[in-house]
């Protein structure tokens, strides 16, 4: 019998369970992250007809994570904002309850496993994934192999100067007006112009001042990662008129120091849309199933 890999997509918005090889081969489903366990009870009800057939599990999930296999905590969602999930063991549970081994990883770095095997960055070995929707999130392969560190890569809170037409007081409850993510993610968005920033129009000012926080924060990723290319992703990016603002603000703010032709003249193949969409995600977690195989 031929072995499925499971994928999780956990964010903070809706999960996204699926079995299948890549993302020419899936068999999914979505539904709202309400509790905690509500929430993983739907999980295992998925995976529950698999189990049999599952030779692994692939989670990629919103944080902050524990991925310290040394830790007593590994596997656990951490000091999250969102209400009611910190310090939640999701790995452990998954792995205790389907009997599977389980591979956990950053939702955004899972999109850029994914990206990089079968998307916009095939054939690279250095690139960023950044996600800006619920929350804002950054990816980091370096050398052909996700970047962890001390914990992982928290680009959603770097600091960022404010846009000078800028009151709003921020939505971070840890850094408020001062994080990209407190700045420019979508509930920003919303809470700055009071509505769903899907009825803003194209030509409001909501968006350049959106470019603008982009813009400074690729512009010091790529000062300090150096990356061969930029993906952009999340339900901000479906703003069509998003790409080419960003891609305009980040080489204003670079102005001209990073000497490159991928720069200077290509800008457009630099900072490029997913090319797996909303499915780079969930993909990323069925490769995280498979790399789990590969270290077995």
């Amino acid at each position: 019998m031929t072995k499925l890999l499971g994928g999780v997509e956990a964010g903070g918005t809706k999960f996204v369970c699926a079995v299948g090889t890549g993302p020419s081969d899936i068999h999914e489903t979505r539904f709202a992250t309400t509790s905690p366990g509500e929430t993983l009870q739907r999980v295992l009800a998925f995976f529950s007809p698999y189990k049999s057939e599952l030779a692994a599990l692939g989670i990629g999930a919103f944080g902050p994570l524990d991925l310290r296999q040394e830790s007593p905590t590994y596997g656990f969602i951490t000091s999250t904002p969102k209400p009611g999930w910190q310090n939640t063991d999701i790995a452990g549970v998954l792995a205790r309850e389907l009997q599977v081994p389980v591979a956990l990883d950053t939702d955004v770095n899972a999109a850029a496993l994914a990206e990089g095997r079968w998307g916009a960055a095939r054939g690279l070995s250095d690139y960023l994934y950044i996600t800006v929707g619920t929350g804002i999130g950054g990816g980091i392969v370096s050398g052909g192999r996700l970047v962890h560190g001390l914990v992982h890569p928290e680009l959603g809170h770097c600091l960022l100067p404010k846009h000078p037409d800028d009151t709003f007081a921020g939505s971070c409850p840890y850094h408020g007006d001062r994080c990209f993510e407190g700045l420019a993610s979508g509930p920003a968005l919303a809470a700055r112009w009071g509505c769903d920033p899907a009825a803003l129009p194209a030509d409001h000012h909501a968006w350049d001042i959106q470019a603008f926080y982009m813009g400074v924060a690729i512009a010091n990723c790529v000062c300090t990662l150096s990356p061969q290319r930029v993906i952009l992703g999340g339900g901000v990016m479906a703003q069509s008129q998003m790409l080419g603002k960003v891609q305009t603000a980040t080489a204003g703010y670079l102005n001209g120091y990073v000497r490159h032709p991928a720069i200077e003249e290509n800008i457009e193949s630099y900072i490029v849309l997913p090319e797996l969409g909303s499915q780079a995600g969930v993909a990323g977690a069925l490769a995280l199933a498979g790399q789990k195989i590969e270290e077995v």
